[in-house]
């Protein structure tokens, strides 16, 4: 499966890391190290990680790292996964 990463999952998760760097820069760089390892590796079994709780859908699934979660949606037809979300202590960060 292919992988996509949307534009604004990436700018979230360049702010986290920003914030996180502000005072603790190692320990930010392994947590964008771990975040990004754990996404490549959702293709290799993409329903291994809980229904979305943002969503009502079979398709979208939660990864949760140290207490985040990313949002990513399986595209069977297309054979592909986007992820497209980042959140932490958000009770929508969809709207």
């Amino acid at each position: 499966m292919k992988l996509k990463i949307t534009r604004s999952f990436s700018i979230k998760l360049d702010e986290q890391v920003k914030y996180i760097a502000e005072d603790k820069p190692q320990a930010a760089r392994a947590f964008k190290s771990k975040l990004i390892n754990e996404v490549k590796a959702i293709p290799q079994m993409p329903f291994k990680n809980r229904k979305s709780i943002f969503f009502d859908r079979d398709d979208i699934r939660d990864l949760i790292i140290q207490g985040y979660v990313v949002v990513y949606k399986v595209n069977k037809p297309e054979d592909s996964i986007e992820v497209f979300g980042f959140a932490k202590w958000e009770n929508n960060p969809f709207k």
